[in-house]
């Protein structure tokens, strides 16, 4: 019977060592890292990034002269004056060319293009940052959902503990039931027991296979590849928590870079609005061509008309802007308007950032409170359980005592691992609004 009774403990202990044993084991570091370099949503914004670059190089590109050449030759069929002889009209086809190249330079436009220039830099840090944004909230969410399969192992761990446990206390209660010294209600108990912590295990069980599959899925991992995740050991040990300075923490998180972005918008706006200001200022242009054309009517050959008929040109135009049904006041208004929404969105982003690390700090005290009172709680748990194992063994206690007080027990560590996992996420949070890398 003791056999039978542990062979399913043996399976569900060993077995998924000996698994995890001939397959890689990933690090919370190789979790974020590969993220970084596969996750959809970076790749999509790297791409945004790179249109960005190339935005700011067309508005470099802006400040050269524009260059274009045209060529065309012109065929007409009908009545045409005989250029040799004026009073002669004639049915002839006429055929001509005409070639030209010119070149204009705008030298003053209100400084629009100085401050689309800057503008289109500010556009490609803004999309900078946001890669910086993605990744940083991919680190939290999988670091997340690491620590929850490290919780959902350990409390795996006391659930077969728990069960192992339990089987021997099985085949004791069967001896002392054997022997006459205790009633076959509870050996019935005990058994109901076991079969109760194995469903218990089974949970425990499924809860890391549910973690390990949410996880994989953060990832993107394809489903054929084996996927398990180590053990950080002494590193996941709880130190003393002093507490934090909300301001002090706030100072240091305003490196952050949707805190960069919110600034960054308001710098755009800036530039937007004097962009939109430069468009009422007069703009001076510059434009040189030349030009010549052959007529099939004369005489001459077809290069030397084109060396007589060359048409060389250079001229200089001002634009002043009087009326434009309101467009341009209209824009300048609105770009105001665009100003005062970023200040109060980069105010609106401080002041939730705030609020998020004021509750992050209360989290972390909360969760580092709770951890000490179920650390004292499992500390009390397992003397009271000794005693109450020791009375069991001796068959002064009935199998109906001792299930309430191990299911006390493994409550009472359950608890205690949860706040655990939960304050050192917290901890976490706190490292990364300090700007420190999250790492385990």
């Amino acid at each position: 019977m003791k056999s039978i009774l542990k062979l399913p403990v043996f399976i569900l202990i060993f077995i998924p060592t000996i698994i995890s044993a001939q397959q890689k084991l990933w690090s919370l570091e190789e979790c974020i890292k590969y993220a970084w370099d596969n996750n959809l949503r970076i790749k999509q914004q790297e791409l945004a990034v790179e249109q960005s670059e190339n935005n700011l190089f067309q508005a470099k590109m802006n400040y050269l002269p524009s260059l274009n050449a045209s060529l065309s030759h012109s065929m007409n069929w009908g009545r045409s004056v005989n250029m040799n002889d004026l009073q002669i009209i004639e049915n002839k086809l006429s055929q001509s060319t005409n070639a030209s190249a010119n070149a204009s330079l705008v030298l003053f436009e209100g400084m629009v293009k100085n401050n689309d220039l800057k503008s289109k830099g500010v556009l490609r840090e803004i999309a900078r940052q946001e890669v910086g944004r993605i990744k940083n909230d991919i680190s939290i969410e999988i670091a997340r959902a690491y620590l929850q399969v490290l919780l959902a192992r350990e409390i795996l761990e006391s659930a077969n503990s728990s069960l192992e446990s339990t089987a021997e206390q099985v085949e004791r209660t069967r001896k002392f039931v054997d022997a006459g010294s205790q009633a076959y209600s509870s050996l019935l108990e005990i058994e109901a027991q076991f079969a109760s912590e194995q469903v218990q295990q089974t949970n425990a069980l499924n809860q890391v296979s549910s973690a390990l599959l949410t996880l994989r899925q953060l990832l993107d991992l394809p489903s054929e590849s084996s996927f398990d995740v180590a053990s950080p050991g002494e590193n996941l040990k709880v130190g003393e928590h002093t507490g934090e300075n909300p301001n002090e923490l706030f100072d240091s998180s305003m490196d952050l870079p949707q805190m960069e972005v919110a600034r960054l918008n308001k710098k755009n706006s800036e530039l937007q609005l004097a962009i939109a200001k430069g468009q009422a200022y007069p703009s001076l242009s510059f434009r040189a061509g030349y030009g010549t054309y052959y007529a099939d009517s004369r005489d001459e050959k077809f290069m030397d008309q084109f060396n007589e008929n060359r048409n060389p040109s250079i001229s200089f135009s001002i634009s002043i802007p009087i009326f434009n049904s309101w467009r341009t006041n209209t824009s300048i208004k609105n770009a105001k308007l665009g100003v005062a929404s970023s200040q109060i969105e980069a105010r609106s982003r401080e002041q939730i950032l705030y609020k998020e690390i004021q509750q992050a700090i209360n989290d972390a005290d909360s969760f580092f409170a709770r951890y000490k009172a179920t650390e004292r709680n499992v500390k009390a748990m397992e003397e009271s359980f000794r005693y109450v194992q020791q009375k069991f063994d001796v068959g002064v206690l009935n199998a109906t005592d001792y299930t309430v007080a191990k299911n006390n027990l493994f409550r009472s560590k359950s608890d205690f691992l949860q706040a655990k996992y939960q304050f050192i996420f917290q901890q976490k949070i706190i490292d990364f609004y300090k700007g420190n890398p999250i790492t385990l």
